[in-house]
């Protein structure tokens, strides 16, 4: 079976292209959202970023027994998926989005100013293109700025 990954910062798009891809090439989607919820993955809450800790071993654990389990190839979706190890993961696809339309996409969910500013970071960064180099995924990148969705999916397809 294979594996794709879909990673990228908070807001660029992962999920809507995870799911119409899925869709388009018959695989699984998987949201790692629930997975984290579902086995109750999240450790304690951090106040200031209105957001959990994850231990990414246990994420990373899991995930790979699902990898391992499936009778279906799957498209795994978040921003936690690049830490998987190189060897379960056929493809990783890096979302990215410009900076000021990440912002106005933040805004819209109500994240805190301070949320904002790290996601912003982390996209100005590369953060999650730089560590998926560091697991030595292949990787394919995606601009969704200005793209619509069905173009995005289209042009994924056509380099898997």
């Amino acid at each position: 079976m294979k594996t794709i990954i879909i990673t990228g910062t908070p807001c660029t798009g992962k999920t809507i292209i995870a799911k119409k891809l899925a869709k388009k090439i018959s695989y699984t989607y998987i949201d790692v959202n629930e997975i984290i919820k579902k086995n109750k993955l999240n450790n304690k809450y951090l106040k200031k970023y209105d957001t959990y800790e994850i231990d990414d071993k246990k994420l990373n654990k899991k995930l790979i027994e699902i990898i391992n389990n499936s009778k279906t190839n799957i498209i795994i979706d978040s921003h936690l998926s690049h830490y998987l190890p190189k060897k379960y993961v056929d493809l990783c696809i890096v979302i990215k989005c410009d900076i000021k339309e990440l912002k106005k996409r933040l805004e819209k969910r109500k994240y805190s100013k301070i949320k904002i500013r790290e996601n912003l970071d982390s996209e100005i960064f590369d953060i999650c293109l730089v560590e998926a180099k560091e697991n030595k995924h292949k990787i394919i990148i995606v601009d969704t700025t200005k793209k619509k969705v069905d173009k995005s999916v289209n042009e994924i397809t056509k380099k898997i």
